[in-house]
């Protein structure tokens, strides 16, 4: 494993959906304090850790935020702890993920996911120099 990545929070989306596509581009934005970095899920490191860890491979319609020997995260409780991560007025969103169940939270997460190819159209993103650093495979 890459040595730059063992104290960052990995998120792994669907390369191919604008929608996911305008999360990791906000999230690059309000990353401040350098935590994230990315991978797409079609990619073959996104393909080695669902086979490693025995998820479903084809399908890329959930959003997984991984820390390296401690945790992965997967739907709403990965965006919920982003914007914990985030801090500040983000933060606060994080709360709803402390008093809302898991299934109402993943409810919402799960008919956004459903949607997303008709909420957003297809955008190409090109990352800036600093920005392509976070990105583990392009």
């Amino acid at each position: 494993m890459r040595e730059d990545i063992q104290h960052k929070h990995i998120v792994f989306f669907d390369g191919e959906c604008g929608v996911c596509n305008f999360w990791v581009q906000w999230i690059l934005e309000k990353d401040k304090n350098d935590e994230f970095m990315f991978a797409s899920l079609q990619s073959d490191f996104g393909q080695r850790f669902l086979t490693e860890r025995g998820l479903e491979t084809k399908q890329f319609n959930t959003l997984y935020l991984w820390k390296p020997q401690q945790y992965y995260l997967i739907k709403s409780k990965a965006v919920l702890k982003i914007t914990d991560i985030l801090g500040g007025f983000y933060k606060l969103l994080s709360v709803f993920g402390k008093v809302s169940p898991t299934f109402l939270s993943n409810t919402i997460y799960d008919l956004i996911s459903k949607n997303r190819m008709k909420l957003s159209a297809q955008k190409c993103f090109l990352p800036d120099a600093h920005q392509k650093k976070k990105f583990i495979e392009i």
